[in-house]
Protein backbone atom coordinates (compact mmCIF):
# COMPACT_ATOMS: atom_id res chain seq x y z
CA UNK A 1 0.00 0.00 0.00
CA UNK A 2 1.00 3.55 -0.89
CA UNK A 3 1.91 6.16 1.58
CA UNK A 4 -1.13 8.51 -0.17
CA UNK A 5 -3.84 5.05 -0.22
CA UNK A 6 -2.53 4.74 3.31
CA UNK A 7 -2.70 8.09 4.87
CA UNK A 8 -6.13 8.57 2.71
CA UNK A 9 -7.10 5.46 4.57
CA UNK A 10 -6.24 6.71 7.97
CA UNK A 11 -8.45 9.75 7.35
CA UNK A 12 -11.18 8.35 6.34
CA UNK A 13 -11.45 5.58 9.08
CA UNK A 14 -11.79 8.83 11.54
CA UNK A 15 -14.57 10.33 9.43
CA UNK A 16 -15.91 6.51 9.48
CA UNK A 17 -15.85 6.12 13.29
CA UNK A 18 -17.53 9.59 14.32
CA UNK A 19 -20.19 8.52 11.89
CA UNK A 20 -20.56 5.05 13.46
CA UNK A 21 -21.02 7.43 16.84
CA UNK A 22 -23.63 9.63 15.27
CA UNK A 23 -25.64 6.64 14.09
CA UNK A 24 -25.53 5.05 17.54
CA UNK A 25 -27.07 8.03 18.70
CA UNK A 26 -29.66 8.39 15.97
CA UNK A 27 -30.78 4.75 16.83
CA UNK A 28 -30.79 5.90 20.34
CA UNK A 29 -33.16 8.87 19.68
CA UNK A 30 -35.58 6.76 18.19
CA UNK A 31 -36.46 5.39 21.60
CA UNK A 32 -36.58 8.73 23.07
CA UNK A 33 -33.74 11.44 24.07
CA UNK A 34 -30.48 9.83 23.73
CA UNK A 35 -28.12 9.56 26.68
CA UNK A 36 -24.69 8.93 26.86
CA UNK A 37 -23.65 6.03 29.17
CA UNK A 38 -22.89 7.91 32.85
CA UNK A 39 -24.30 11.01 31.69
CA UNK A 40 -26.83 12.65 33.34
CA UNK A 41 -28.58 14.92 31.18
CA UNK A 42 -29.74 13.51 27.41
CA UNK A 43 -28.58 14.95 24.53
CA UNK A 44 -30.44 17.67 23.45
CA UNK A 45 -31.85 17.95 19.96
CA UNK A 46 -29.46 21.27 19.49
CA UNK A 47 -26.59 19.32 20.76
CA UNK A 48 -27.23 16.42 17.91
CA UNK A 49 -27.33 18.73 15.25
CA UNK A 50 -24.07 20.41 16.23
CA UNK A 51 -22.38 16.94 16.39
CA UNK A 52 -24.04 16.32 12.89
CA UNK A 53 -22.64 19.42 11.45
CA UNK A 54 -18.66 18.72 12.48
CA UNK A 55 -18.92 16.20 9.63
CA UNK A 56 -18.63 18.68 6.78
CA UNK A 57 -15.40 19.91 8.58
CA UNK A 58 -14.41 16.85 9.20
CA UNK A 59 -14.89 15.89 5.57
CA UNK A 60 -13.43 18.77 4.53
CA UNK A 61 -10.36 18.41 6.16
CA UNK A 62 -10.28 14.50 4.22
CA UNK A 63 -10.25 16.55 0.87
CA UNK A 64 -7.48 18.68 1.96
CA UNK A 65 -5.26 16.62 3.86
CA UNK A 66 -5.56 14.19 0.78
CA UNK A 67 -4.75 16.96 -2.07
CA UNK A 68 -1.59 18.45 0.54
CA UNK A 69 -0.04 14.57 0.66
CA UNK A 70 -0.46 14.29 -2.96
CA UNK A 71 0.65 17.55 -3.89
CA UNK A 72 3.75 16.76 -1.09
CA UNK A 73 4.05 13.57 -3.28
CA UNK A 74 5.00 14.98 -6.25
CA UNK A 75 7.68 17.19 -5.24
CA UNK A 76 9.25 14.84 -2.77
CA UNK A 77 9.57 12.59 -5.90
CA UNK A 78 10.96 15.61 -7.82
CA UNK A 79 13.67 16.44 -5.31
CA UNK A 80 14.22 12.36 -4.63
CA UNK A 81 18.01 12.18 -3.50
CA UNK A 82 19.20 14.99 -5.43
CA UNK A 83 17.96 12.61 -9.28
CA UNK A 84 16.71 15.35 -11.05
CA UNK A 85 17.70 18.76 -12.69
CA UNK A 86 14.99 21.23 -13.89
CA UNK A 87 15.84 19.99 -17.16
CA UNK A 88 14.36 16.71 -16.47
CA UNK A 89 11.28 17.76 -15.23
CA UNK A 90 8.04 18.24 -17.13
CA UNK A 91 7.50 21.27 -18.62
CA UNK A 92 4.07 21.69 -16.12
CA UNK A 93 6.19 20.33 -13.41
CA UNK A 94 8.94 22.73 -14.62
CA UNK A 95 6.90 25.51 -14.87
CA UNK A 96 5.59 25.17 -11.06
CA UNK A 97 9.51 24.79 -10.28
CA UNK A 98 9.82 28.00 -11.44
CA UNK A 99 6.90 30.02 -9.92
CA UNK A 100 8.59 29.17 -6.43
CA UNK A 101 11.97 29.49 -6.97
CA UNK A 102 11.21 32.91 -8.68
CA UNK A 103 8.43 33.89 -6.81
CA UNK A 104 6.11 34.84 -10.05
CA UNK A 105 3.44 34.69 -8.17
CA UNK A 106 4.26 37.30 -5.43
CA UNK A 107 4.08 41.08 -5.64
CA UNK A 108 7.12 42.14 -5.14
CA UNK A 109 9.14 45.56 -6.17
CA UNK A 110 12.25 45.28 -8.01
CA UNK A 111 14.78 44.51 -5.79
CA UNK A 112 13.15 41.54 -5.01
CA UNK A 113 12.00 40.86 -8.11
CA UNK A 114 15.83 40.94 -9.12
CA UNK A 115 16.57 39.00 -6.09
CA UNK A 116 14.06 36.32 -6.81
CA UNK A 117 15.59 35.87 -10.45
CA UNK A 118 19.37 35.92 -9.47
CA UNK A 119 18.48 32.87 -7.42
CA UNK A 120 16.87 30.84 -10.43
CA UNK A 121 19.81 31.92 -12.35
CA UNK A 122 22.28 30.86 -9.85
CA UNK A 123 20.76 27.80 -9.61
CA UNK A 124 20.45 26.97 -12.99
CA UNK A 125 24.10 28.17 -13.66
CA UNK A 126 25.78 25.63 -10.75
CA UNK A 127 23.83 22.76 -12.56
CA UNK A 128 22.26 22.53 -9.23
CA UNK A 129 19.53 19.39 -8.86
CA UNK A 130 15.91 20.36 -8.11
CA UNK A 131 15.81 21.08 -4.40
CA UNK A 132 12.55 21.38 -2.24
CA UNK A 133 9.49 23.53 -3.33
CA UNK A 134 5.96 23.67 -2.60
CA UNK A 135 3.25 23.87 -5.18
CA UNK A 136 1.37 26.60 -5.06
CA UNK A 137 -2.02 25.98 -4.07
CA UNK A 138 -3.74 29.02 -3.51
CA UNK A 139 -5.93 30.30 -0.79
CA UNK A 140 -6.83 27.91 1.92
CA UNK A 141 -10.51 26.87 1.76
CA UNK A 142 -11.06 26.07 -1.74
CA UNK A 143 -10.86 22.89 -2.83
CA UNK A 144 -13.64 21.16 -4.54
CA UNK A 145 -13.93 18.48 -7.30
CA UNK A 146 -13.10 21.90 -9.79
CA UNK A 147 -10.16 22.99 -7.97
CA UNK A 148 -8.71 19.34 -8.36
CA UNK A 149 -9.28 18.96 -11.69
CA UNK A 150 -7.19 22.50 -12.19
CA UNK A 151 -4.18 21.40 -9.89
CA UNK A 152 -3.59 18.07 -11.79
CA UNK A 153 -4.22 20.07 -14.98
CA UNK A 154 -1.10 21.81 -13.90
CA UNK A 155 1.06 19.65 -13.00
CA UNK A 156 0.08 18.26 -17.03
CA UNK A 157 -1.63 15.16 -16.65
CA UNK A 158 -5.65 14.43 -16.47
CA UNK A 159 -8.01 13.17 -14.11
CA UNK A 160 -9.36 9.72 -15.40
CA UNK A 161 -12.35 9.38 -13.05
CA UNK A 162 -14.96 6.05 -13.37
CA UNK A 163 -18.10 7.50 -15.28
CA UNK A 164 -20.62 6.70 -12.28
CA UNK A 165 -18.24 8.09 -9.73
CA UNK A 166 -17.65 11.20 -12.03
CA UNK A 167 -21.21 11.83 -12.71
CA UNK A 168 -21.94 11.51 -9.12
CA UNK A 169 -19.33 13.99 -7.79
CA UNK A 170 -21.25 16.07 -10.54
CA UNK A 171 -24.85 16.01 -9.67
CA UNK A 172 -26.42 18.22 -7.71
CA UNK A 173 -26.70 16.93 -3.92
CA UNK A 174 -28.15 19.96 -2.09
CA UNK A 175 -28.78 23.35 -2.53
CA UNK A 176 -27.67 23.31 -6.58
CA UNK A 177 -24.19 21.80 -5.39
CA UNK A 178 -22.54 18.72 -6.21
CA UNK A 179 -20.99 17.45 -3.01
CA UNK A 180 -17.80 18.20 -2.59
CA UNK A 181 -18.68 21.86 -3.65
CA UNK A 182 -21.43 21.70 -0.82
CA UNK A 183 -18.63 19.89 2.04
CA UNK A 184 -16.62 23.14 1.07
CA UNK A 185 -19.28 25.70 0.88
CA UNK A 186 -20.39 24.31 4.47
CA UNK A 187 -16.90 24.04 6.18
CA UNK A 188 -16.18 27.66 4.77
CA UNK A 189 -19.33 29.25 5.98
CA UNK A 190 -18.96 27.37 9.54
CA UNK A 191 -15.18 29.16 9.99
CA UNK A 192 -16.27 32.45 9.26
CA UNK A 193 -19.15 32.12 11.45
CA UNK A 194 -21.74 33.12 8.73
CA UNK A 195 -24.14 29.72 10.06
CA UNK A 196 -24.37 28.32 13.09
CA UNK A 197 -23.53 24.60 13.27
CA UNK A 198 -27.36 23.57 14.44
CA UNK A 199 -28.89 25.42 11.26
CA UNK A 200 -25.66 23.69 9.19
CA UNK A 201 -27.63 20.27 10.18
CA UNK A 202 -31.47 21.24 10.00
CA UNK A 203 -33.36 18.36 8.73
CA UNK A 204 -29.94 16.25 7.99
CA UNK A 205 -30.15 12.44 8.74
CA UNK A 206 -26.90 10.39 9.41
CA UNK A 207 -28.25 8.64 6.55
CA UNK A 208 -27.78 11.55 4.22
CA UNK A 209 -24.02 12.54 5.77
CA UNK A 210 -23.52 8.88 4.98
CA UNK A 211 -24.26 9.69 1.31
CA UNK A 212 -22.36 12.72 1.36
CA UNK A 213 -19.26 10.72 2.54
CA UNK A 214 -19.46 7.75 0.40
CA UNK A 215 -19.43 9.93 -3.23
CA UNK A 216 -16.59 12.26 -1.90
CA UNK A 217 -14.70 9.45 -0.65
CA UNK A 218 -15.28 7.45 -4.16
CA UNK A 219 -13.93 10.45 -5.95
CA UNK A 220 -10.92 11.12 -3.80
CA UNK A 221 -10.22 7.21 -3.66
CA UNK A 222 -9.75 7.33 -7.64
CA UNK A 223 -7.71 11.10 -7.58
CA UNK A 224 -5.26 9.41 -5.21
CA UNK A 225 -5.20 6.31 -7.91
CA UNK A 226 -4.50 8.89 -10.33
CA UNK A 227 -1.88 10.52 -8.69
CA UNK A 228 0.01 6.84 -8.02
CA UNK A 229 0.06 6.01 -11.30
CA UNK A 230 1.09 9.04 -12.29
CA UNK A 231 4.32 9.46 -9.89
CA UNK A 232 5.08 5.47 -10.48
CA UNK A 233 5.33 6.11 -14.22
CA UNK A 234 7.44 9.19 -13.84
CA UNK A 235 4.89 11.65 -15.35
CA UNK A 236 6.72 14.36 -13.69
CA UNK A 237 9.26 14.26 -15.60
CA UNK A 238 10.13 14.61 -19.35
CA UNK A 239 9.10 11.62 -21.68
CA UNK A 240 12.96 10.85 -22.73
CA UNK A 241 14.44 10.99 -18.75
CA UNK A 242 11.68 8.62 -17.28
CA UNK A 243 13.57 5.52 -15.88
CA UNK A 244 12.97 2.45 -18.36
Amino acid sequence: MSALVSGFQERLGEVEAYLEFLSAIELRAQHGPPKLEGAEHPITAQQQRILYSSVYLQLYNLVESTMSRCLEAVTEAAKESNRWMPSDLSQSLRREWVRVIARTNEELNADHRLESALRLCDHLVAALPVAEFTIDKGGGGNWDDQSIEAISKRLGFQLVVSAPVYSAIKRRFQDDLGPLELVRQLRNRLAHGSISFAQCAEDVTVARLVDLKDKTVDYLREVVGCFNAYLDSFEYLLPERRPA
